[in-house]
């Protein structure tokens, strides 16, 4: 019989001569590899999803022209809107949506109404409560305290006309004769000519509640908008929705801010970053306390178990050691032993660590949970060197029997 086999042959035999010891020994790896699998896949996968969540609820980035006094509101060209958006995503992936102002009139009243892709800011408010639909060629989407006043509902008809008086004079060359050469066709400048003099008639496609200022603003496509005014300029603002949090979110906004030659200005949405960022904080510090006291319970657990068969087998080492065995062998025979029920406990701990994550996520946060090989590697890993470290001491006292003093008491 090799080596190798007789090792093998030892270690197993011991396992199972004493099945009550070894079932103690896993099932505390066990239990510290379920809990620490449980938490670390739901402290890690649910504040991803989270921040994805949260950027649902708005921008966390909001950039604006820096309007120069005694010119007319050019607002933030597309080349820069790309350019602006190019630095924004150079670290981490974000939507976008741009925003153009102006002030329309709805019979006698003036109002404001914003040019939007309505596909990029629906992707950038999830969290806005349409009745109806968002807007396309030819009809509005109207915020509902100003629907309220004006008595529209889905499915009206309401009259815009565009003054450019009423927009501080934003648009001087809108209001001139119209030889601009600013790529309008013929029928949009018929259009907006018509709109200065009898007003455009639009379908109400949508009455938006979002309990903000949105509620009090007309949604429409940015040609409509181009249309009606009859010029075409860069918007007046740009909003990202960034997976940077924190630190990296506003080292973003000084980046931008910090290129004067841009025209632009960069602010982080505070209330949207700082909540984030703390419910995320918190749940980590959670999972990092919690993994600290599992961590110390199965370390415990195991020694604990590796005592007692060290103390259960005291004659067995001092007969061996009596016979010629050396402590280096002995030792090595229970780590491999302690790491065999690390490995059990490991695995056995993490299926069911998975299945608690997958029921907690499910029930709790209403959201699914892939399975992380790599978190389970790392899990199966750390139970067999916690089991080995725990170990230790055991072995140690094991080494240093003497075999003259066991056979003496036997």
């Amino acid at each position: 019989m090799t080596n190798t086999r007789m090792f093998l042959t030892m270690l197993f035999g011991a396992v199972f001569r004493r099945r009550g010891r070894a079932t103690m020994a896993v099932v505390a790896s066990m239990v510290g590899a379920a809990t620490l699998f449980c938490l670390a896949a739901v402290c890690l996968e649910v504040p991803s999803q989270m921040n994805q969540e949260m950027r649902a609820y708005g921008a966390n980035l909001v950039v604006t022209p820096i309007e120069q006094a005694g010119k007319s509101k050019a607002g933030i060209e597309e080349g820069m809107v790309e350019h602006t958006t190019e630095m924004v995503t150079s670290k981490t992936p974000a939507r976008y949506a741009t925003y153009r102002y102006e002030n329309v009139r709805v019979n006698a009243g003036s109002y404001l109404m914003a040019g939007i892709d309505p596909a990029k800011v629906h992707e950038l408010n999830h969290h806005w409560s349409v009745e109806g639909g968002w807007p396309d060629k030819g009809s509005v989407m109207v915020g509902e305290d100003l629907a309220q006043t004006m008595g529209l509902k889905v499915g009206s008809r309401v009259s815009l006309s565009y003054r450019a008086s009423d927009n501080n004079g934003a648009q001087t060359q809108a209001a001139g004769d119209g030889d601009d050469d600013d790529g309008q066709s013929a029928a949009d400048k018929a259009l907006s000519k018509e709109s200065k003099v009898k007003g455009v008639e639009f379908r109400v496609a949508g009455i938006v509640q979002t309990g903000g200022s949105e509620d009090e603003i007309i949604y429409g496509t940015l040609a409509d908008l181009e249309g009606l005014t009859g010029t075409r300029r860069g918007a007046d603002v740009i909003e990202y929705s960034s997976s940077a949090m924190g630190e990296d979110l506003t080292a973003i906004a000084r980046s931008i801010n910090e290129m004067t030659s841009m025209g632009v200005k960069a602010r982080t949405v505070t209330k949207i970053t700082s909540a984030d960022t703390h419910t995320i904080a918190m749940l980590q510090t959670l999972f990092w306390l919690v993994s600290v006291v599992v961590l110390v319970l199965t370390f415990v657990g195991v020694g604990t178990t590796m005592t007692s068969i060290v103390s259960q087998r005291r004659s067995e080492i001092g007969l061996r050691k009596a016979l010629g065995a050396s402590s280096r062998g002995i030792g090595t025979e229970f780590y491999a032993e302690s790491a065999l029920y690390g490995l059990a406990g490991g695995l056995v701990g993490t299926a069911l660590g998975y299945l608690f994550a997958r029921l907690l996520c499910q029930t709790v946060f209403e959201r699914s949970l892939e399975f992380n090989w790599w978190l389970a590697l790392a899990s199966v890993l750390l139970s067999v060197l916690i089991s080995v470290a725990a170990s230790i001491r055991p072995v140690r006292r094991a080494s240093r029997i003497d075999p003259a003093l066991v056979l003496r008491e036997e």
